[in-house]
């Protein structure tokens, strides 16, 4: 009876095991190959719930999501022969998995020194096309293109994709640094120079136009004034003349009141005039 029971419990457990073994589920986040005797036999899984045959067949999961990993600080040359120490980190994902088993045996490590050596091969040419200036002052995509143009088709045969490549950090020599900043400070002293001489120009040139504006404005206000106060004097000496001939007398007695009202009682004035002039023609007229 004992026997009995040993020997269901045991094929009970062996049933279970061979079930634990028939099937392995893939999440989202994970690639899965299909190994049958340490030959890749499939590795196009989704996620979700597959079968196997137990104990002829085993299966290796991968990261599916982007890896990042960073990198101690290398040494580079650029076009001037300067060494400038960068720190660098780079984004990384499994592509292929298949590719990726066999060119690094699955193993994380090794595919990112391999993906290390590729990059700073790309970063040595960056680098070596460009001054110690141009490579602090290049915007980050400069970089990213050129790197991803030279690591693309070796970074592929690993299986892999490669998202991105960030410089943390640059780093100039002590012997070489003041010089470099030195030179860079004189390049921006000279460029805010011709901004500011261009914006004196400028200026100069503002001011010439709205001198010559205002002196035609003048002008012309003048001329049309002295054509405006030329036809009011033509219309008054029209007038003028027009009362003359109406009554000569009372347009001479008019003109002499207006004389006597400008020339005559006002403070601080002296005239010596002699009477028997025609001035005071009509003052003796009241007078009798």
């Amino acid at each position: 009876m004992n026997n009995k029971i040993l020997a269901i419990l045991a094929g009970v457990v062996f049933g279970v095991v061979v079930l634990a073994n028939s099937v392995f589920t893939v999440k989202e986040t994970e690639y899965a190959v299909k190994f049958e005797f340490g030959r890749i036999i499939s590795a196009d899984f989704g996620p979700g719930l597959h079968a196997m045959v137990p104990f002829y067949q085993n299966v290796r999961k991968f990261e599916r999501r982007v890896l990042t990993r960073n990198y101690p600080a290398e040494s580079f040359l650029t076009s001037e022969g300067k060494i400038l120490n960068v720190d660098f980190y780079v984004k990384w994902r499994v592509e292929d998995p298949g590719t990726f088993y066999t060119s690094t045996g699955g193993d994380e490590d090794v595919a990112s020194g391999r993906l290390a050596e590729i990059v700073k091969d790309g970063l040595k040419g960056v680098f070596a096309k460009r001054t110690i200036q141009q490579v602090v002052a290049a915007e980050r995509r400069e970089f990213i293109g050129d790197i991803m143009q030279f690591a693309g088709k070796s970074v592929a045969q690993l299986g892999l994709t490669l998202v991105d490549v960030r410089v943390k950090r640059i780093d100039l020599p002590e012997d070489v640094s003041d010089s470099v900043y030195n030179r860079m400070r004189q390049d921006f002293a000279r460029q805010a120079a011709q901004l500011r001489a261009e914006g004196d120009e400028a200026a100069q040139l503002i001011r010439a136009e709205a001198e010559r504006t205002r002196t035609e404005i003048l002008a012309n206000a003048a001329r049309d004034a002295n054509k405006i106060r030329g036809e009011g004097d033509a219309e008054a000496a029209k007038v003028y003349a027009g009362a003359y001939q109406r009554n000569p007398e009372f347009y001479a007695f008019y003109r002499s009141m207006q004389a006597y009202r400008n020339s005559l009682g006002q403070p601080g004035d002296l005239m010596v005039i002699a009477p028997e002039g025609e001035f005071f023609k009509y003052m003796k007229q009241s007078q009798r």
